[in-house]
């Protein structure tokens, strides 16, 4: 176990020092500020009711921006744009030992293989919690300020929802970049997950669900499989009272238990894919 802690510090020690975990979480943050808070609050100060908020009035956009819902505003996001960033970075930090060619070195020293895998994992899961942690503050001073300009209730929702949505949040993220960590480690690159991990969450999820929805319902078993389509139903189940449209990727296409388990499920699989995979094969 020390060991693995060792590798877990000297993972976040390199993670701390790259610009692009940088530059995700920046991004992950400022997406969250804008379409959350941003755009709904100006749509309340232009008056009248939201297209782009599928026709809300000014007082359900003004309440969406509340601290009362920052769940959702903080989560929504995760199953799909926060999860294609999540998978970026489970991919950067997985497979960009073998874009840099340091995957020999990483290998052939103490600890072993599979103690490394974990110990990167578990790193991977404390960058997830504080990027996590780092959306819920910014949304909540985002909230906070919103309320005090509009002379509105700085309440929050009781801790037992919060703590809630912000163990779903996790488990969803950390879903999305433990997938990308077994792709940067089964196809021994960076760019080739990236592509794929992006074209996959942010395409070919959102069309196997519309036609599964619409034409070919014997796509539905399937459907209900897909990691983005889970995370979304997590979302829907712990936040049931969202009074604007949903973002997207956010449904209920099956209940929140099943939900759990099968994000969970991804979570464990790719860790076992992942060290499997390093074990049994050469680094070459």
């Amino acid at each position: 176990m020390s060991e693995i802690i060792r590798v877990a510090r000297a993972e976040l020690f390199k993670l701390v020092r790259r610009p692009a975990v940088w530059v995700l979480l920046v991004t992950a943050a400022l997406l969250n500020q804008v379409f959350a808070y941003l755009v709904p609050y100006l749509s309340y100060r232009g008056g009248g009711e939201s297209d782009v908020m599928d026709g809300a009035s000014p007082g359900q956009m003004l309440a969406a921006t509340l601290p009362e819902h920052i769940v959702m505003n903080t989560i929504g996001a995760f199953p799909v744009f926060a999860g294609a960033l999540a998978l970026v970075l489970g991919a950067l930090m997985f497979g960009g030992e073998y874009a840099w060619g340091t995957v020999k070195t990483l290998f052939t020293q103490r600890p072993g293989r599979a103690v490394v895998l974990v110990g990167q994992f578990l790193a991977l899961t404390i960058a997830v919690l504080i990027g996590v942690v780092v959306l819920f503050g910014a949304g909540a001073a985002t909230s906070v300020g919103i309320a005090l300009a509009e002379d509105q209730s700085t309440a929050f929702p009781a801790p037992l929802a919060l703590l809630e949505g912000f163990a779903a949040g996790s488990l969803i993220l950390l879903m999305w970049a433990s997938l990308g960590a077994v792709l940067g480690a089964l196809l021994r690159s960076l760019a080739l997950p990236l592509g794929l991990g992006v074209v996959w969450v942010l395409g070919i999820e959102n069309l196997v669900s519309a036609m599964a929805g619409s034409v070919l319902s014997a796509l539905e078993p399937l459907r209900d499989v897909l990691p983005g389509v889970n995370a979304g139903s997590l979302v829907s189940s712990v936040v049931a009272d969202a009074i604007v449209e949903a973002p997207p990727g956010v449904t209920s296409s099956v209940g929140g238990g099943r939900a759990v388990i099968t994000v969970a499920a991804y979570v464990v699989v790719s860790v076992g894919l992942a060290v499997w995979s390093s074990r049994r094969r050469d680094v070459i």
